[in-house]
């Protein structure tokens, strides 16, 4: 069976403590991810708020699957229970 990378896009605030928390989770696992700003970004924002349905960040999208509203430890147990962190 071939291993692939998942394909993850975070949507964080670079003044919130849990968006600190969940890049740090990725960066420690070495996951490579797409970083978007949503302080800064007004389209990266509005499609969060699109496919999350709510306004709080961060938000972290991995293979398709939105994990809403959630912290570092949320994304590490989620990446868990799908094998992609040991």
């Amino acid at each position: 069976m071939e291993e692939t990378t998942p394909v993850i896009k975070a949507y964080l605030n670079p003044y919130c403590p849990w968006s600190s928390g969940v890049r740090t989770v990725l960066d420690r696992a070495g996951l490579q991810y797409e970083e978007l700003d949503i302080t800064k970004d007004r389209k990266a924002f509005a499609e969060m708020v699109a496919k999350s349905r709510q306004y709080a960040s961060p938000c972290v999208e991995i293979d398709g699957v939105m994990l809403a509203d959630v912290g570092g430890a949320e994304v590490e147990a989620w990446l868990r229970q799908r094998g992609l962190l040991c």
